[in-house]
């Protein structure tokens, strides 16, 4: 493998660890969404372009999706609007985007680059995966879903405000 390799492999582990040793959910959210960008790459220059855009599109498309709807829980009022504010200063930013502009500019390269696909590589199209996970991977696939389901569900439920509720012998009782 080339430099672009190693660039982009770093690139992904780098942000890995800054996606674990984030305390703040939302800067770990950016740092993943690096790092799958990063392993996007990393997968184009393994001749799977395909591959990599379903990376982009799936992965860092959920993961911008996660993001709104823990947005959308986790509404706390003006409190917590400020102190989004303070937290999405351009400084907080720099980092990330340093790390995207150097794995944009990398990919401009390889795509610019006149190179032959070596000649062990087999072409898939999409109709063939698609074929592939609904046919004989289909119990995956549905239990994926499952999956995915069961963590919004619960992710709902352990981000939802309760209502505080007295039991029903006290709730005539004046204290």
């Amino acid at each position: 493998m080339g430099p672009a390799f190693y660039i982009a492999a770093a690139i992904a582990v780098l942000a890995t660890i800054m996606v674990i040793t984030r305390y703040n959910i939302m800067h770990a959210l950016l740092y993943l969404v690096v790092s799958l960008l990063a392993v996007a790459v990393v997968l184009y220059l393994y001749g799977a372009p395909f591959m990599a855009a379903l990376e982009v599109i799936v992965y860092a498309g959920a993961i911008m999706v996660l993001l709104i709807f823990f947005v959308m829980m986790l509404n706390l009022g003006k409190e917590s609007a400020e102190q989004e504010k303070l937290w999405l200063k351009p400084r907080i930013w720099i980092f990330p985007s340093l790390l995207c502009i150097i794995l944009l500019g990398e990919l401009v390269f390889l795509v610019l680059q006149n190179h032959q696909p070596a000649a062990e590589v087999k072409i898939v199209d999409p109709r063939a995966v698609g074929m592939a996970l609904f046919g004989p991977y289909i119990l995956a696939v549905e239990l994926a879903g499952m999956l995915l389901m069961a963590g919004i569900v619960g992710a709902y439920h352990l981000g939802r405000q309760k209502e505080k509720t007295l039991h029903r012998f006290l709730e005539n009782n004046e204290l």
